[in-house]
């Protein structure tokens, strides 16, 4: 293939001996580290998606190509605009690579530092216009090239919670969009303004602004800070557990998505990151740091993220993640799906009887729809049940379902004896929020962004900065205080707090008491099914339902002038 193009390029460029050896070599060297480079990054799509260690020297390997390639082409670009004829779309695809091998470097690894990478180089390709040209050539692939690169542009920016950089984006995206089917009549056209209207609906999910004094937005991340989690207090007998893989799957009908991200899996793979940093050098080769340089914090746990997966992929990963979790950790199972609900009678109360969350099946339902409605007795197969999941419960699991029938992991049983945990979702919302849950599931705001989802409970949609801030300091505060009354809690089982020693795990669990709490001193939340529920039960008098704890509720609404929405004598109306 070289070759040829060789031949084309010297043969146009002028008698094929008039061309210096030096510029000839540097031709040929480009073409060679150009082919190479497309050969592993097509290479990229073969390797295994599960499994932490076999991709690393190949994606080492190709960081190598692209270094070098990247390096050359600034080197000698003269020669090869004179003799390659290299033209700058050609650049602005080189750079865009390396802007993918950093984002799929950050899905590997999930090291956020590697998104700011990725965001820095496909910044340079728009800074410096190098796919500028790409509309005066008539070749409608060119142009789907560049729409790709702002559609994965997008992507790194939400995650990076850029969103300034995403609304200019979009508008350049649309304009973009509309000249390409005014002037190629494309088929492609529906898909185009398809993924323009689904990252219109994510940019608008936050059901809360918040607000400077001029009015501009305030983007506010929800990623793990060095003040996140309420520290442990000396003496606190927690476990040592650490939270190393988890599982982050979406398989909500009808549910704000983007690329393949629900909103709620947006929501929760930022609560299980820590805030991103800059990595020092520009062209830092992924995975290639000896171990001095290595940050003395502790890693962002792997994820693996699954957009409507049919139960054997989610087995597969599943077990992928159970065969590599090193001692003394935990892996954690995030659940956003549509509920399953048992389709016949049972007279036994086992795991397969309750049903569970939907997995996706590949083929038309209608053959599975027909065996079900011949024999009542079958249970649901495209449903990951409660007992698909005891195999796994013999290493430390922690479990977040949020579904419809999320009451169906209510009744799990700890056979292995080690630390489990399920956080179980309301079943229902009171009717005046249900129109919401288009924009992500409340209880994951919860998790992820406890204020805001305080804030919508409470019939505020908007706030201003100074007061945001104040009620954010008073939230640390309560999450202190939740932290406390479950360390000190006698009746409490064990594996709370055997998860406890978890930055990530602590700030999950005491969000979800604050949640659990606000929904049941809440008005409107009214039925045993508007309450969230967990895996073991948890003692309601010491920590849901704790006089101390409604307190600070009430204060916090007090601070926002909401308290008429809370019931005040919460103890005397159970």
């Amino acid at each position: 293939r070289t070759e040829f193009a060789l031949k084309e390029i010297m043969s146009s460029g002028g008698a094929e001996d008039d061309i210096p050896q030096a510029e000839r070599k540097t031709v040929t060297d480009f073409c060679y580290l150009l082919d190479k480079s497309k050969q592993l990054f097509n290479g990229l799509r073969d390797l295994p998606q599960y499994g932490q260690k076999q991709w690393q020297s190949y994606f080492g390997r190709t960081f190598d190509v692209y270094t070098k390639l990247w390096k050359f082409q600034q080197q000698h670009r003269q020669v090869l605009d004179n003799r390659y004829g290299l033209k700058r779309w050609q650049i602005g695809e080189i750079a865009s690579k390396i802007g993918q091998l950093y984002y799929h470097y950050y899905l590997r690894t999930s090291e956020t530092s590697y998104l700011n990478e990725a965001f820095s180089f496909y910044s340079a390709i728009r800074q410096r216009s190098y796919y500028s040209q790409v509309n005066k050539e008539d070749r409608p692939e060119l142009v789907v090239k560049k729409l790709r690169y702002y559609a994965r542009f997008i992507v790194v920016c939400l995650l990076l919670n850029k969103m300034d950089v995403v609304k200019d984006l979009v508008k350049e995206l649309s304009d973009e969009i509309e000249d390409y089917t005014h002037r190629f009549n494309t088929e492609d056209q529906v898909e185009w303004n398809l993924v323009l209207q689904e990252v219109a609906a994510f940019i608008e999910a936050d059901p809360v602004m918040v607000l400077n004094d001029d009015n501009t937005i305030v983007i506010t991340s929800n990623r793990l800070s060095e003040t996140g989690a309420p520290l442990l207090e000396q003496g606190m007998i927690v476990g040592q557990l650490a939270l190393a893989d988890a599982l982050i799957i979406g398989n909500c009908n009808n549910q704000v998505k983007f690329s393949e991200l629900t909103i709620d899996m947006f929501r929760m793979l930022q609560a299980l990151e820590r805030e991103p940093m800059n990595l020092a050098s520009q062209m830092n080769k992924p995975g290639m740091q000896e171990s001095t340089e290595k940050p003395a914090r502790r890693e962002n746990p792997h994820k693996y993220l699954l957009y409507k997966p049919t139960f054997s992929q989610l087995y597969t990963f599943l077990a992928a993640s159970f065969k590599e979790l090193p001692a003394n950790s935990v892996l954690l199972i995030y659940l956003s799906a549509t509920g399953v609900f048992p389709s016949g009678r049972s007279d036994s109360e086992g795991p397969y009887d309750f049903g569970g969350v939907l997995t996706n099946s590949n083929r038309d339902v209608i053959n599975g729809d027909a065996i079900h409605k011949r024999n009542q007795s079958y249970k649901e197969m495209h449903c990951l049940h409660p007992g698909d999941l005891y195999p796994f419960t013999r290493k430390p699991l922690f479990i977040i379902v949020d579904s419809s029938n999320s009451v169906a992991y209510k009744n799990f049983t700890n056979l292995f004896g080690q630390p489990l945990v399920c956080l179980l979702s309301p079943t229902a919302y009171p009717k005046a929020l249900q129109d919401q849950s288009q924009r992500g599931s409340l209880f994951t705001l919860f998790l992820n962004n406890p204020l805001m989802a305080f804030l919508f409970v409470s019939g505020l949609s908007s706030m201003r900065r100074g007061l945001w801030e104040k009620c954010q300091d008073y939230l640390r505060k309560i999450n202190r205080d939740i932290a406390q009354l479950l360390t000190h809690s006698r009746s409490i089982d064990q594996s709370f707090l055997q998860f406890f020693g978890d930055e990530f795990l602590r700030l999950l669990l005491t969000r979800f008491i604050f949640c659990s709490a606000t929904m049941r001193m809440h008005k409107i939340f009214r039925e045993t099914r508007n309450y969230p529920e967990s895996y073991p039960q948890l003692p309601r008098d010491e920590t849901v339902e704790n006089p101390h704890l409604q307190k600070h509720i009430l204060e916090l609404a007090s601070i926002l002038d909401v308290r008429n929405v809370f019931l005040e004598n919460t103890l005397d109306d159970y």
